[in-house]
């Protein structure tokens, strides 16, 4: 099941951090904390690797409150999407783990925004994700100069670089399942 209180919890938590101030931009990187409950693992009392991808979603709303683009999202009648993913799992995350998730962003191009996350537990990296994310409108994605735009940070760029390039290019080369 998902993890709507958390999920609410994480909302109102940001909405909280950028009443008191701490607001991030796209620049920035999103740091948050929370404990792996019972909730959270499977037969072998480790979060489950399907639970870090749903709780991967818990980052990146902290990033979009925190950086305005929440409001926007809510402003411009707009969505998020996620496109793509890839993921690799180093360590276990045991129940009651204190974990770290940081978010960022790695890179964007003229219609995705590239995102990297990590889970940490006692400072050592357990997961790290590498995500191609969208806005949209109307069930489209739209270009990313009108998100920065809408964000007051049209002249920013960060062409996807190094091992970010590589997999767009890779992912671009993989073919789709043949139909039945």
């Amino acid at each position: 099941m998902y993890p709507f209180i958390r999920y609410a919890s994480t909302i109102a938590h940001a909405a909280l951090q950028v009443k008191k101030g701490n607001t991030l931009t796209f620049k920035e990187t999103s740091e948050i904390t929370f404990r792996c409950r019972l909730t959270d693992i499977d037969n072998f009392l480790e979060m489950n690797n399907g639970r870090v991808l749903t709780l991967y979603d818990l980052g990146r709303t902290d990033f979009a409150v925190r950086s305005g683009l929440g409001r926007q999202l809510l402003k411009q009648r707009w969505g998020l999407v996620v496109a793509g993913s890839t993921i690799q799992y180093r360590k276990r995350i045991r129940a009651f783990d204190k974990v770290t998730m940081k978010t960022k962003i790695s890179g964007f191009d003229e219609r995705w925004i590239y995102i990297e996350q990590s889970m940490w537990v006692k400072g050592q990296p357990c997961s790290s994700a590498l995500l191609r994310t969208g806005v949209t409108k109307g069930g489209k994605v739209i270009e990313t100069a009108q998100v920065l735009s809408a964000l007051d940070q049209a002249d920013w760029e960060l062409p996807p670089t190094g091992y970010v390039a590589e997999w767009i290019v890779s992912d671009a080369d993989r073919p789709w399942p043949p139909q039945a």
